[in-house]
């Protein structure tokens, strides 16, 4: 089939390559244009999809929008049978969600009508669920209402963190994109209406939330990290050498204990909550690479009774 894929980040390459690889002639990738990076944030680079497509031969295209006129009648003008939108990151106006022969197909990783919206995955780890999946559902202009043809489930484990499952659904919804294609090509992909009940919105990740809150329960204290890691990241501060210094916290589990909210319990880590406890797996200071908890304590020479804030 004729397919146009619009996607942006990491997440949205093993779709696009698998797509590739199942013979489908991709007439354009469209991506988000170029970002300043780098240490001076001065250099533009492109997103993953385009670096992507570019390997594959395959021209990509960075509108800004897709409001105009001149950039719809383009998207027109290649006569797609379909458009596969994997975290593509801009709205698409009618005009373009219903140029494609077939309409568009969108890979979402939650099970809608559950967590809807822009953060998906670390919305369902911050929440403590412990299922989501991959959905292959039909857009319309609602955000993520459209009908549902695929599902895969996936487990998530009681230490995974957003990172972890973030790998796993990526390569899940490739073949889950894959399938629904050649459903879709033989006449053969039928979509379901979605439930009305039970939905959820994943609004994006703010800054002000990343702050880890020791006086709540060491389960709530738990996901919160694992759902952030390993951007942006949930934090916290504390003294070391004299000076307040900011600890990105990547990975935890939950562990016995009590104490006052942040005191350091013993020499592996454990940190007193609310209620209950964590025990600290991996962190990361200022600039620094993430190291294992025990020899981030041993560096900084903290010790039991010591506290985070």
């Amino acid at each position: 089939m004729r397919v146009i894929f619009m996607g942006t980040p990491e997440f949205s390459v093993p779709t696009l390559r698998a797509i590739a690889e199942a013979g489908h002639e991709i007439e354009a990738v469209y991506t988000q244009p170029p970002r300043a990076a780098g240490r001076r944030g001065l250099e533009l680079t492109p997103s993953p999809v385009q670096r992507e497509a570019e390997r594959l031969g395959i021209a990509a295209r960075t509108p800004v929008s897709l409001k105009s006129a001149a950039e719809q009648q383009a998207f027109r003008a290649l006569r797609a049978d379909v458009a596969v939108v994997v975290a593509y990151g801009l709205l698409l106006p009618r005009a373009i969600i219903e140029a494609p022969r077939l309409g568009c197909l969108n890979g979402h990783a939650s099970l809608l009508p559950r967590w809807r919206g822009a953060a998906p995955i670390q919305r369902a780890v911050m929440a403590g669920d412990t299922e989501t999946g991959m959905m292959v559902m039909r857009m319309e202009e609602g955000l993520d209402t459209g009908p549902v043809a695929m599902v895969e489930k996936c487990a998530i484990g009681p230490d995974m963190t957003a990172g972890d499952l973030h790998d796993r659904l990526m390569i899940i919804g490739a073949a889950l994109m894959v399938e629904a294609l050649a459903r879709l090509e033989r006449d053969a992909l039928t979509f379901t209406t979605q439930a009305t009940a039970g939905v959820t919105y994943a609004k994006k990740i703010d800054k002000a939330e990343t702050r880890v809150d020791w006086t709540r329960p060491a389960g709530e204290v738990h996901d919160h990290i694992r759902g952030l890691s390993p951007f942006p990241g949930a934090w916290c501060e504390t003294e070391i050498g004299g000076r307040l210094e900011r600890l990105k916290l990547l990975r935890s589990t939950l562990s016995d204990g009590a104490g006052e909210p942040g005191g350091i319990l013993d020499d592996r880590l454990t940190v007193a909550c609310g209620s209950g406890a964590i025990r600290l797996v991996e962190v990361q200071r200022a600039g620094g690479r993430p190291i294992a908890g025990q020899q981030f304590l041993r560096g900084a020479k903290l010790e039991k009774g010591m506290k985070f804030s």
